[in-house]
């Protein structure tokens, strides 16, 4: 069978300004999605439907393929199913089953989307969409004063004594193709619930919820291979703890991981470039940069620009680039970096603007961490690319 994802995404979205860009733990909503149809193994294609360039370059950039929307199927009014048919429309071969990916859900779980394709690729059910369960009692106003809706409100069983509802998350939605065709909705037929974490279902309508988003993230946060091509760091609590030993003639010195400098070697040794930027202006760190045999940048402000010029010389996208904070100052450059990397003692925004979040703590082996997930990254792709070329 062939399966394919959509993930309709629009420009003009009023409650969020650019929602479909904006970020949540270093990775915009788009992307996010994306990355989530493509950890599901039966999917064979992902595809973003927008009316926006911004959209679909950082959708491309992402790894899907691109349907331009026209302008009567992007306004409030337009629907998702339009968005989808349309879509369905452009695909060739067309597919037997899609699934309608929402962007504004941005914890979704690979395997989740898997097990739900698998249920309708099997023919179990013609429609399989996300949920969680809940035992609520709901309500609504009336002129005359507020009324149950699913109870009647003389009577308050105990939660075990009453049936379970299911909400829907607006996650994802899988359904056979020729069906939906049919009835020109998400739903008809065998129909199915795939239930969801509950910490997973949060749906991004407005700012708060972005704000609550970046909070729920550090849950979630990538505990696999990090793929980049190359590395920058911060130094003082990345490299070090964070503390200094002050000398009586104002000299300094800091503790540092020799397991760090082992990481730092084995990058060198399979060309992945680094980089230390540091605010601070020390003659430690320009030791500690000549000792590893990397490129250091010191008494820099303006991180972000000083990236930017590095990243320029060595033709390094910035989506490219990892970044390891723990700091404040740090944020900048997170925020242009495709892989923002926290360690595990960063400050609470760090964390939160983290895409991964590191086991060590700054100087004790956070380092060596990140370096061995990127080589693990790399060592996956050349055995990926190994086993496709034996086949």
């Amino acid at each position: 069978m062939s399966i394919v994802a959509i993930i309709p995404a629009r420009g003009g979205s009023k409650g969020v300004p650019g929602k479909n860009l904006r970020r949540v733990a270093g990775r915009s909503l788009v992307a996010r999605a994306i990355d989530a149809a493509q950890g599901a193994r039966s999917i064979d294609r992902v595809v973003v439907s927008t009316d926006d360039a911004a959209i679909a370059a950082a959708a491309r950039d992402a790894g899907a393929e691109i349907v331009i929307r026209p302008g009567a199927l992007s306004g409030d009014t337009a629907s998702s199913e339009a968005a989808l048919l349309h879509a369905l429309d452009h695909l060739s071969p067309a597919p037997d089953i899609v699934v309608f990916i929402q962007a504004t859900s941005p914890f979704i779980d690979s395997t989740d989307l898997e097990l739900a394709v698998r249920r309708v690729r099997d023919g179990n059910e013609d429609v399989v969409f996300s949920a969680v369960e809940t035992f609520a009692f709901l309500w609504k106003p009336t002129p005359t004063g507020a009324v149950g809706v699913n109870h009647d409100a003389s009577i308050r069983p105990r939660r075990q004594d009453r049936d379970a509802h299911f909400q829907e998350t607006g996650a994802f939605y899988v359904m056979r193709v020729p069906g939906f065709r049919t009835a020109g909705h998400r739903f008809f037929g065998h129909i199915g619930i795939a239930e969801l974490d509950p910490a997973r279902a949060l749906e991004i309508d407005t700012e708060r919820e972005l704000e609550v988003a970046g909070l729920v993230s550090t849950l979630f946060a990538s505990t696999g291979p990090i793929d980049v091509d190359a590395l920058v760091t911060d130094f003082d609590g990345v490299h070090t703890d964070d503390r200094v030993l002050v000398a009586s003639d104002g000299s300094e010195s800091v503790m540092t991981s020799r397991s760090d400098g082992a990481g730092v070697a084995a990058l060198r040794e399979a060309g992945i470039p680094m980089l230390i930027l540091s605010k601070e202006t020390n003659p430690v760190v320009s030791a500690r940069a000549r000792k590893l045999g990397i490129d250091v940048l010191q008494g820099i402000e303006d991180k972000a620009e000083a990236l930017t010029s590095w990243a320029a010389g060595a033709g390094i996208p910035f989506d490219r680039i990892g970044y390891v904070g723990n700091d404040l100052n740090d944020l900048g450059v997170m925020g242009l970096v495709g892989w923002p990397i926290a360690v595990a003692d960063a400050r609470p925004e760090i964390l939160h603007a983290a895409r991964t979040v590191l086991a060590a703590r700054g100087g004790h082996g956070a380092v060596r961490e990140a370096a061995d997930r990127l080589l693990a990254s790399k060592l996956e792709l050349a055995t990926a690319s190994q086993s496709h070329s034996n086949h």
